[in-house]
């Protein structure tokens, strides 16, 4: 099933500020809570189909995606396109609700942020990658080699030297979990949050990892497989789950996510203008006012095209299906042969003899009027 428009979820209009998005966020969440709605199964799906949709627009980079280049451009983001769980989705709440979660978590023994130990995520890696044009069309599978954190194997992600180097927390007394009363939009609530000191583990740790240092992750060198979808542009971001670093001194921590910024170099010959691509052919004189066939440089190489007789400059041939892949509809775009008259600077004294003798002829004489389209007209014809 396809996903609605992130705007409708909500009920916003494009032009929505952040203010505006929280509100109709938070009046969404209200409506379609799980313990407002106990075994609407409707309910947890729109629940979730909001927390989502806020994910994204509530973060400008994600929303400035999401704007351009719809679901595909946030999809294996972090939060939008992968399918946000309890957890994701009460962690949210601090910010909506005020204090540590959902104003209804106190009533069902929840902690705010889905209780207990709540799932800890790592922070993001950001790489630069740079495609030819040949790439950015076809699509490429890159190997880099990525610096990041991973859980150290000595301790599992602990930091504690062996099982006996913990000692109680003294925060949570071993349970976890700290409680506080917190005011939201519904009256003064009992919230119950994760320990800051011990990240709910119940304990702290005595004697530190040799291996690690007490920081439960290493930074290692990692040859990473990156997939690149045909179609990609300068300045898109692509995501990979679970890639980036994992965090420190937990346990039950996840990794965060590797973003790929996209930079396309510039082809010498070739230029992309969306999903087309331009090539300015250089024809001479003769061939010009003769006609001639003759080969020009695509993506997938060299091909032979039929210049007719008495072709004018700034004609434009059209190449179906030799442009690039569009990456939202799939659609291929066509390569456009712009046809500029290369008129020499320099003669011999026979061939400045010929051309004066045809100066001489009213058939070299310029007659706008039997160009039936402008240059203008021609252009805004392709590109409409």
């Amino acid at each position: 099933m396809a996903k609605r428009d992130y705007y409708e979820v909500l009920g916003v209009s494009k032009n929505a500020g952040a203010d505006e998005i929280k509100k109709a966020y938070r009046q969404t969440a209200i409506k379609y809570h799980p313990d407002k709605n106990p075994g609407d199964s409707e309910a947890e799906d729109k629940f979730k189909e909001a927390a989502e949709a806020y994910e994204v627009l509530s973060k400008p980079d994600k929303k400035s995606r999401y704007d351009k280049y719809g679901h595909q451009g946030v999809d294996g983001a972090s939060g939008g396109g992968r399918g946000m769980d309890f957890d994701d989705i009460f962690s949210q709440f601090g910010d909506i609700f005020g204090g540590g979660g959902s104003p209804f978590d106190s009533f069902f023994g929840r902690g705010g942020g889905g209780g207990g130990r709540r799932m800890v995520k790592g922070s993001n890696l950001r790489i630069k990658l740079k495609l030819n044009l040949e790439e950015v069309a076809r699509g490429v599978e890159k190997k880099i080699k990525v610096k990041r954190f991973v859980v150290c194997e000595s301790c599992h992600g602990s930091g504690a030297k062996d099982s006996g180097s913990y000692k109680t927390c003294h925060t949570c007394n071993g349970s976890g979990q700290v409680r506080k009363v917190v005011n939201t939009m519904l009256g003064q609530m009992m919230s119950t949050s994760t320990c800051p000191t011990c990240n709910g583990a119940g304990k702290i740790v005595t004697e530190r990892c040799q291996s690690c240092g007490g920081d439960g992750i290493k930074q290692l060198e990692e040859v990473i497989s990156i997939k690149i979808p045909a179609g990609v542009e300068d300045g898109m971001q692509l995501a990979m789950s679970g890639k980036g670093n994992y965090p420190p001194k937990t346990k039950d921590g996840m990794a965060g996510d590797l973003i790929i910024a996209i930079e396309e170099a510039e082809d010498p010959v070739l230029k992309r203008d969306g999903k087309n691509i331009i090539y300015e052919l250089p024809l001479s004189f003769p061939d010009a006012v003769l006609g001639t066939n003759l080969e020009v440089p695509t993506i997938d190489g060299k091909v032979k095209i039929n210049i007719e007789a008495g072709t004018q400059s700034g004609k434009i041939l059209r190449l179906k299906g030799k442009g690039i892949i569009d990456l939202n509809d799939h659609s291929t775009g066509d390569q456009l042969v712009r046809v500029h008259i290369w008129t020499p600077t320099q003669l011999t004294k026979e061939e400045r003899a010929k051309i004066e003798k045809l100066r001489e002829s009213t058939n070299f004489n310029p007659d706008p009027k039997t160009q039936n389209k402008s240059f203008f007209d021609k252009m805004k014809e392709f590109f409409d």
